[in-house]
């Protein structure tokens, strides 16, 4: 399929500029002229217009919007998302030259941005998927899937996944039979809390090891301890001699919650059937996971991914790594062997019981991991470094970006003169945290330390079909 024929098929803030276009290899100019009207006019409609239109199948718009780019070859895939994150760093380049700070370079960027990594795996790749109970398009309640339609609009539909690109086969068939067993169950799904019902999400998480683990959420609303325990008994017998035995589950998980999500410390994951853990392997090491604790989402993406950061990092054998919001460790414990010190931080207690397993296990004994809110942490372990082995920081973020005593805990530390920063978007909260990096001293907000400066991007396609790229820049000073 020609690109600029594929053009129509993206939403508006996916498309590449006419620039780009004309730039690739074989560019019609003449061409991308002759289309900018009607791409100028498609571009008044919002994505979600594009995702019901009369005659698409519920499957089809469900593919839309959750994998807008499922229709593109995957090279024209990684040039969409080149370009995204051109615009990013153009957008953090002009923000700081507005707080003075004067560092563009060729093409108006913050700093030289490389090619897009592409993700060794570009179908099924999803390790960890989340669906949905609520009305599917036959208005049945009861139905698996994900959302198609919004909050605002009031057109919410549940679709069932199974035509969605980067979910496994494996995912697909577990919430198929999740959908069974409530249609089968005489109590009602919970789709709003306060209007009464049960059944609620499910997620399913594998690995490439060949382990399932199921975890289904469910609100308890007025139901005694008794008739919990019937529900629980009901759902794993389903799972392990009747119709769900085809799961072939490795871990089966319940968790009773009354919020829209808990932690593990809010309400206990309670394991119905199996083992307690799933296991991942990740350059020649083993990583154990737990309901709640962070994965990469896309393994083989994240392979190479933690090979490619060694290297800007600059972590030698004399240096002591700080792994900042390091889940079950991954990232510190792949470049262990290759520093003098691992110190990583985490909010989630079971993921730093993982990751100080996952150093015995695999024979790390250079590695320290504390638990607790990074705001909280970060500025007691940083305010009497006294530490002279050079400092680099690695921080992988939830979308919500760095708590601010974080980033000033950062800036204010001398001894940190290189941080990697990924960001699964970095067009959102992160671009506030860069530009507090990065910003000339300011005594009102307590950064007093020399800022940081935009050095290298390198972009990563952990996400194929969907929109979004994890970026990694680096920053020194």
């Amino acid at each position: 399929m020609a690109l600029s024929c594929t053009l129509k098929l993206l939403p508006r803030h996916l498309r590449p500029s006419s620039a780009l276009l004309s730039s690739l290899p074989g560019g019609d100019h003449s061409l991308v002229k002759e289309k900018t009207t009607a791409v100028k006019q498609r571009e008044k409609k919002k994505a979600r217009e594009d995702i019901s239109l009369p005659g698409s199948s519920w499957e089809e718009r469900l593919a839309n919007a959750v994998t807008p780019l499922w229709r593109l070859p995957y090279q024209e895939q990684l040039q969409v998302k080149h370009e995204s994150q051109r615009k990013v760093l153009q957008t953090l380049a002009s923000r700081l030259e507005e707080l003075g700070v004067d560092g563009q370079k060729p093409g108006g960027l913050c700093c030289p941005l490389q090619p897009v990594v592409p993700s060794p795996v570009i179908n099924g790749y999803r390790n960890k998927s989340t669906f949905s109970v609520n009305q599917g398009p036959d208005g049945n309640p009861k139905t698996v899937g994900l959302y198609v339609g919004t909050g605002r609009e009031r057109n919410i539909v549940c679709v069932r996944a199974n035509h969605v690109e980067n979910i496994p086969s494996k995912h697909k068939q577990v919430a198929q039979c999740y959908e069974e067993f409530i249609r089968r169950s005489p109590l009602d799904p919970c789709l709003l809390f306060h209007e009464g019902g049960h059944w609620r999400e499910l997620v399913v998480r594998t690995t490439s090891r060949g382990h399932t683990m199921a975890i289904v959420t469910f609100h308890p609303q007025e139901l005694g301890q008794e008739a919990l325990a019937a529900q629980k008994a009901l759902l794993k017998e389903f799972f392990t001699c009747g119709p769900g035995t085809v799961c072939d589950l490795t871990s089966l998980y319940f968790q009773e919650s009354t919020m829209t999500r808990c932690s593990h410390e809010q309400s206990p994951f309670q394991l119905l059937h199996g083992e307690p853990h799933i296991f991942e392997e990740l350059l020649g090491l083993k990583f154990r996971i737990s309901p709640d604790a962070f994965f990469q989402v896309n393994t083989g993406g994240a392979e190479v991914l933690y090979q490619t950061v060694g290297e800007p990092s600059q972590a030698g054998g004399d240096t002591v790594l700080l792994d900042i919001c390091c889940g079950t460790g991954t990232i510190g414990l792949s470049l262990a062997r290759q520093v003098a010190k691992v110190i990583g931080v985490e909010v989630v207690e079971k993921a730093i019981e993982d990751a100080r397993w996952n150093a015995a296990f695999n024979g790390i004994s250079n590695c320290e991991f504390h638990r607790g809110k990074a705001e909280t942490v970060l500025p007691q372990l940083l305010s009497s470094w006294g530490d002279a082995r050079p400092l680099v920081a690695v921080v992988n973020p939830s979308r919500a970006g760095l708590h601010y005593r974080v980033v000033r805990a950062i800036r204010n530390c001398k001894s940190i003169r290189r941080l990697l920063y990924i960001s699964c978007k970095p067009e959102g909260e992160a671009m506030r945290n860069f530009l507090e990096l990065c910003c000339p001293p300011d005594p009102g907000k307590k950064l007093a330390g020399e800022p940081f400066a935009p050095t290298l991007a390198i972009p990563f396609d952990m996400f194929p079909h969907t929109g979004h790229c994890e970026l990694v820049l680096l920053l020194t000073r």
